[in-house]
């Protein structure tokens, strides 16, 4: 059985946002979906955030999917980054990702060390990235960055800002297309 996984950003709870509505749309289409609550999401330190999804996902195969918004998509990174030679995952949709702390210290743990991109791309072979482009958070290069560095495909969606429940997203229909779309 499929399942998706879908980890929310830095403040965010499994309520929030599109994550329910995804989850809901996900489940009619025959995936198992989980959307954990990240430990101290106010505080988040990459160890335990990695720790929790690792949890979560169990032991890691080509039926599992990853979803991140924000400080989600660091966190499925990372997770990638510690797992075993072999172990591979379907596809990850990473929703407003970026590949440094942005200037906010809170998310200085996730950035002590530089990104493996040749060991998460060993175990996760299908990237889509998507970003606005009136993100008040998140530059687009990030994009650029994810498709240089991952292959990613980029979707830039417009007038989007930060895709973010404050922001009156309850649906995002782009992702559940990328997800089936990978999977």
């Amino acid at each position: 059985m499929k399942r998706a996984i879908l980890i929310h950003g830095w403040e965010g709870s499994p309520e929030g946002g599109w994550l329910p509505w995804l989850k809901n749309e996900l489940e009619k289409k025959g995936f198992k979906v989980i959307i954990p609550a990240m430990p101290d999401t106010m505080h988040p330190v990459m160890d335990k955030w990695v720790e929790h999804l690792a949890k979560i996902v169990g032991k890691p195969d080509k039926e599992c999917y990853l979803v991140g918004h924000s400080l989600g998509n660091i966190t499925i990174l990372r997770y990638l980054e510690t797992l075993e030679q072999g172990a591979e995952i379907g596809g990850a949709v990473m929703v407003a990702g970026f590949s440094d702390n942005l200037g906010y210290k809170e998310l200085n743990t996730f950035f002590t060390k530089p990104i493996d991109w040749g060991k998460i791309k060993k175990h996760c072979k299908k990237f889509v990235a998507i970003h606005s482009d009136n993100d008040p958070y998140v530059p687009l290069k990030h994009g650029d960055i994810f498709k240089e560095k991952l292959n990613a495909e980029v979707i830039v969606k417009h007038n989007m800002k930060y895709f973010s429940g404050d922001e009156g997203f309850t649906e995002l229909p782009v992702v559940l297309e990328s997800i089936l779309k990978i999977s």
